[in-house]
């Protein structure tokens, strides 16, 4: 066909945002947020409460490495979705699931997929509760979770304003770090491991942190923190000044990476598979952040002017550059 463009020349977020102008949301007003604007859909239940919805879809060839066991694989593709849910503040309440296996696939591999599962919606206060299960080429599992918030407590990626500070929980690089040394047969130790193969849904921190009313704005770093931060700043029309000594890096990272400090960078900034939180606090309610969560404070929230730069420990500030981790070839 003449003219024809492939998905793989507009990457992810781009066809995202092509696809979101088509669907019409607008026609229901139960829907507070649609598609492709935020972590959830955002469905109104009550006089009180939202609903927020999500869902992912997970590959073995893309988002499961060899090394990962069938359990691992189900807690991976519920905690995704955990993650998303969690970035709202919301409570999670259930869990579905898509499974496609080849024909040939051993029953005790889809046991173990299915225990992987459950016990992460269990970890998150919740439970499978329901999907489909068919054949299919490669293995495929596409979760979707459910959660309820209070109108009060939603949290939702607009809000940050100008000399907000931004902040993260856990560590930024050691899921990237992990699937590098996987990559290149390197041996790591399994607490570095571990980031990448069972990453924990920050679901409490953030409920917490949504009670605390100090967060303005919030998301997952499931994509990287370059490209959160590129979100945060397009959405709010601001610009961001990270320090580069303030980066949360894992000591066993650290240990793993010790002759070049720059690249211990790089992975903290454009690698994804962190799923931690990402998140703008006004500076008078930082202490009662702090009181709720343990979190790192990277940064603050500076002038769209300024563009989303580090201030490195050399003295010199840098463009944070619009990539990480995406889908359709970009």
């Amino acid at each position: 066909m003449n003219g024809s463009t492939p998905v793989s020349e507009i990457g992810e977020r781009s066809l995202i945002k092509r696809l979101s102008g088509i669907f019409n949301v607008g026609c229901n007003p139960d829907v507070r947020i649609g598609s492709g604007t935020d972590d959830c859909a955002v469905i109104d239940i009550s006089e009180e409460e939202y609903m927020v919805i999500t869902t992912d879809m997970l590959h073995r060839k893309t988002d499961f490495p060899l090394q990962m066991t069938p359990w691992q694989i189900g807690w991976m593709s519920a905690a995704v979705n955990f993650s998303d849910v969690a970035s709202m503040g919301a409570r999670p309440i259930g869990f579905l699931s898509a499974m496609g296996f080849s024909k040939d696939t051993d029953i005790a591999f889809v046991e173990g997929i299915s225990k992987g599962m459950d016990d992460c919606a269990k970890f998150c206060g919740t439970s499978v509760i329901g999907g489909d299960i068919d054949t299919h080429d490669e293995l495929t599992i596409t979760g979707t979770a459910l959660g309820k918030v209070k109108k009060s407590e939603l949290l939702t990626r607009k809000g940050a304003r100008v000399g907000d500070k931004v902040c993260v929980t856990g560590f930024a690089g050691s899921a990237g770090a992990a699937l590098h040394a996987i990559e290149q047969n390197i041996d790591v130790p399994d607490s570095l491991l571990n980031k990448l193969l069972t990453p924990i849904p920050r679901v409490m921190d953030a409920m917490e942190l949504a009670r605390s009313g100090a967060v303005t704005c919030m998301m997952d770093t499931s994509d990287g923190l370059a490209m959160s931060l590129h979100d945060l700043a397009d959405l709010n029309g601001v610009g961001f000044v990270i320090e580069e000594d303030a980066l949360p890096i894992q000591a066993e990272l650290s240990e793993f990476i010790t002759y070049d400090t720059d690249i211990l960078t790089e992975f903290a900034l454009y690698t994804g598979g962190d799923f931690e939180l990402l998140f703008t606090v006004s500076p008078e309610m930082l202490e009662s952040a702090q009181s709720v969560c343990y979190l790192n404070v990277i940064g603050e929230v500076v002038g769209q002017e300024v563009g989303t730069v580090i201030s490195c420990r050399n003295g010199q500030n840098l463009t944070i550059n619009r990539k990480g981790y995406l889908q359709l070839g970009d």
